[in-house]
């Protein structure tokens, strides 16, 4: 047929739709729920703007070899990688719903031609050749009159920046996981030469109560007693080898790699902490924390979800045309007098469901309301873990401080019998006595010292430390008219 111009009327039809889909969308506008917000953190004096979150992680641990084994974690850590694999998912997946502002465009041609030969009476038209053909290209438009589409968009957006956000947090995670480890496999560096170091100490009274015992001086029970001590002490020698080796293949899976040792920078002892540790304030974490931003951007996607199931109840309107080439012969194809072109609109709306679309829509509240109190408690929680971490750092300064004075006591206690020993004023026995003494206090420090090391690690974690929070996400896609994305079942 001829093209023709579109009816007035038609063209009226469409702008009133299009006015129609520029309203506000269905469904509940996102408002942030409140939340648990104190002016202050328990175990906080006064509120403090600045946060040891705005720390950098390299300027909190200044031991240089933990830098170097947490920047191969970030870089190399699975769940990193696995993390920023499900952003990517997550991101194509937005591309996809912002896809359907946009109208589908499709072509389609076919060919056909014959020729009968066939020779008898009930044929007339021997020997004739004949042909079909056409070329159509169309195109099909939902309107979002109802603001389906853009409530589909905004999910999908929430859900892409809540993988993001997921991120962040294993980001932070990772971080606090080597750092925790590598401080951990130092203290038990030091518990092993502590060991070490006693096993030494108790093999000499060893030695001498045995010859005091042989030249008759000694008794079988102040020998029994010595070799009893250095017994328990060399057993926890090999014990402490082995827990070395099980720490350092945690970090080393930790970093990506296999099974191996891990290199060592400054000692236990030589390990500092941050001389201040200001908190902030409570409602910088809703900002900070990468697991709370995770939990709102998933209660922005419920919330959603919400106004899309609301959608589903009105009628759907779409447009749809096609321009393209028909005949019934193949010489007249690219004839101007067969072209036809269509243009027309369609609705599609639910009359009967059976209550499926009402049980959709509960579903979706229900689940905006799982979110919202996810969010809560997420809230609840990092309050929790802020005022712990500033707990633990206050009680175990306090715990250092009796425990080192409790090591000097018990060292003064060796040498004071040591001396009373030579001077013959006491029996070996007091050595050996204040000796056992020491060794579980010196172990004591050493698990104190790593105490004070992770409880930093907990709340600069819990502070939301550790990653840059003004870092934006990368943006979708652009839109493409003809794609050039490689296809091909091959994930590769």
């Amino acid at each position: 047929m001829n093209k023709t111009d579109l009816n007035p009327r038609v063209l009226i039809a469409i702008a009133a739709l299009c006015a129609i889909g520029a309203c506000h969308p269905v469904g509940p506008d996102y408002k942030r729920p409140e939340t648990a917000s104190p002016e202050v953190f328990r175990g906080q004096a006064q509120p403090q703007e600045k946060s040891l979150a705005e720390t950098n992680w390299w300027d909190i641990y200044e031991d240089p070899v933990l830098q170097e084994l947490i920047r191969e974690g970030l870089t190399n850590n699975f769940d990193t990688r696995i993390a920023v694999a499900r952003v990517e998912q997550a991101r194509e997946l937005a591309a996809q719903a912002r896809s359907l502002y946009y109208p589908t465009v499709n072509y389609q041609a076919a060919l056909a031609g014959g020729r009968n030969d066939f020779v008898g009476t009930p044929v007339l038209n021997n020997g004739v050749q004949g042909g079909t053909g056409f070329g159509i290209i169309g195109a099909a438009w939902e309107l979002d009159v109802w603001g389906r589409i853009r409530r589909l968009n905004e999910q999908a957006l929430a859900e892409y920046l809540a993988t993001e956000e997921a991120k962040n947090a294993v980001i932070i995670t990772v971080l606090a996981e080597i750092a925790t480890a590598y401080f951990q496999l130092l203290e038990l560096d030091l518990e092993r030469e502590i060991a070490i170091r006693t096993e030494q100490s108790f093999a000499e009274s060893l030695k001498l109560f045995t010859q005091r015992l042989k030249g008759g001086a000694g008794s079988r029970l102040e020998t029994s007693r010595a070799e009893a001590s250095l017994a328990s002490v060399a057993a926890r020698v090999p014990d402490l080898e082995r827990l070395i080796t099980l720490k350092e293949n945690e970090i080393s899976v930790l970093l990506g790699r296999t099974p191996g040792p891990i290199k060592r920078g400054a000692r236990l002892t030589e390990q500092t902490t941050p001389p201040e540790v200001p908190a902030g304030i409570p409602s910088q974490l809703l900002e900070r924390r990468p697991d709370l931003r995770e939990a709102e951007q998933r209660l922005r996607a419920a919330n959603a979800a919400v106004g899309v199931a609301q959608a589903d109840f009105f009628p759907r309107i779409g447009l749809t045309t096609y321009f393209g080439k028909v005949s019934s012969s193949l010489g007249d194809l690219l004839d101007p007098v067969s072209t036809a072109w269509s243009a027309g609109g369609n609705l599609l709306g639910p009359l009967f469901t059976g209550g499926q679309l009402e049980a959709q829509l509960a579903q979706r509240k229900a689940e905006w309301d799982a979110a919202r109190l996810g969010y809560q408690k997420t809230a609840i929680v990092a309050l929790r873990e802020v005022s712990d971490g500033l707990t633990d750092r206050e009680k175990l300064a306090y715990v250092r401080t009796e425990q080192e004075r409790s090591v000097r006591a018990f060292s003064e206690s060796v040498e004071v019998a040591m001396k009373r020993y030579s001077a013959g004023k006491a029996s070996y026995f007091e050595v050996l006595e204040a000796q056992q003494q020491l060794f579980p206090a010196e172990n004591t420090l050493a698990q104190v010292r790593f105490s004070q090391l992770a409880a930093i690690v907990r709340l600069y974690k819990a502070l939301g430390g550790g990653w840059n929070p003004n870092t934006e996400a990368e943006p979708l896609p652009p839109v493409e008219i003809f794609s050039s994305r490689q296809s091909g079942t091959n994930a590769n």
